[in-house]
């Protein structure tokens, strides 16, 4: 859901290079689209172009990516370990790797998280679709000094 309303928000903005997005774990997912609930919250907010196969974090997005933006803070934890690991084995060094951040931190509250929505019920995804709207202006709008709120309506 993040990709999709990040990529939604900045479909026009040339400041804005490769958006991607993956998993940390649930290795049974890969290849899989989103969930159903991800899609209908999507297009009910006008995002109707989104396609996306998941797949799971590679040592290479710590260097393809300026940006590592993580959901919650064991998935920070987990990444930055990835990271460190990553960076040892030689794939591009600390002075290529990505900014390892927790999304939240973008959205007006420092540390705030998201709870997965995907064993709950849909109204969850739809918290989370505020969330993700919330950080990706609050995102853009300290890296590029872009206000999305005047420029972009969701």
């Amino acid at each position: 859901m993040a990709e999709g309303v990040f990529r939604h928000l900045t479909r026009s903005n040339p400041a804005i290079g490769m958006v991607d997005s993956c998993g940390t774990a649930a290795y049974y997912h890969t290849d899989s689209p989103p969930d159903p609930r991800t899609m209908s919250v999507l297009e009910e907010n006008g995002i109707t172009e989104y396609t996306h196969r998941a797949r799971t974090i590679e040592s290479s997005d710590f260097t393809n990516f300026d940006y590592v933006l993580v959901m919650d803070k064991s998935n920070l934890v987990d990444v930055r370990k990835l990271q460190k690991r990553a960076s040892g084995r030689g794939s591009g060094g600390a002075e290529k790797a990505g900014k390892v951040m927790l999304f939240g931190d973008f959205g007006g509250a420092k540390g705030e998280v998201v709870t997965d929505p995907y064993y709950g019920r849909r109204d969850g995804f739809s918290v989370a679709y505020e969330q993700m709207v919330r950080f990706s202006r609050g995102f853009i709008q300290q890296v590029t000094g872009q206000n999305l709120d005047e420029a972009t309506s969701s």
